[in-house]
């Protein structure tokens, strides 16, 4: 079976195309992803009706009444063999606060314990890293952020939690993300972030988006309340 050759556009609907930019979940590939959707935004609003990016791939969603499949893969081979010979833009930093403790975070302990670490050295190497986001989905405002450390990585817990509160700061596997509204969740829970991730009056709506680059700075518990913050009641795992 012969090898996908990158680039690779495939049909993905009537009025829909999908652009895989590699196989593997890389800062490189997801930099090609944000350039792309960059290069591509001049026809937002008319030929193209909206622009999904992920970890590896572009949704391009297009009017049929304004072009077709044929006009939307040469834009796409246009903007790819231009950005080729572009520098890439510098992505921005984002901070994102974060009170880290066993009362903002019920998972803290048992993830440092599970990597024989103590919960400062896992705040530590949690707030050291610098992720990028590579998708946002499940929920509107809902970043994915990766990589954490691999001594801090963690499997999604065995039963999920019904209801997870806003701001919390969670990791999953290597993923780590900040939950922008109270919904179920299954992720491993280390603190609280005061910093409203979708606000549907704003524009922009969220404070970070695909290809930006996510600092956790830790916080005592007066900041934390000073950002408002608040402190939720966290449902208890058996």
């Amino acid at each position: 079976m012969a090898a996908t050759l990158y680039p690779h556009i495939e049909i993905a609907g009537a009025d829909a195309l999908i652009v895989y930019l590699g196989a593997d979940t890389q800062p490189e590939i997801s930099a090609e992803v944000q350039r792309l959707a960059q290069g591509l935004q001049s026809f937002q609003g008319q030929e193209i009706v909206d622009l999904v990016p992920s970890y590896a791939s572009l949704l391009i969603n297009f009017n049929p009444l304004l072009c077709d499949h044929l006009w939307l893969r040469k834009k796409i081979r246009e903007t790819l063999d231009s950005s080729t010979s572009q520098q890439e833009s510098e992505s921005r930093l984002v901070e994102l606060p974060s009170y880290y403790s066993e009362e903002s975070g019920p998972d803290l302990n048992l993830l440092a314990s599970n990597a024989g670490l103590s919960p400062e050295e896992v705040i530590a190497l949690h707030s050291e890293a610098e992720y990028r986001v590579y998708a946002i989905g499940f929920a509107p405002g809902f970043a994915y952020l990766g990589q954490v450390d691999q001594k801090i990585a963690a499997p999604r817990l065995a039963t999920p939690r019904k209801k997870v509160p806003k701001g919390a700061v969670a990791i999953a596997d290597r993923q780590t993300a900040v939950y922008p509204a109270v919904s179920p969740g299954g992720w491993n829970l280390i603190g609280l972030c005061p910093t409203p991730m979708f606000d549907a009056n704003n524009e922009p709506h969220m404070p970070v988006a695909v290809g930006d680059r996510i600092r956790f700075r830790p916080i005592s518990r007066e900041e934390f309340f000073d950002l408002g913050g608040e402190l939720p009641e966290f449902e208890v795992q058996s």
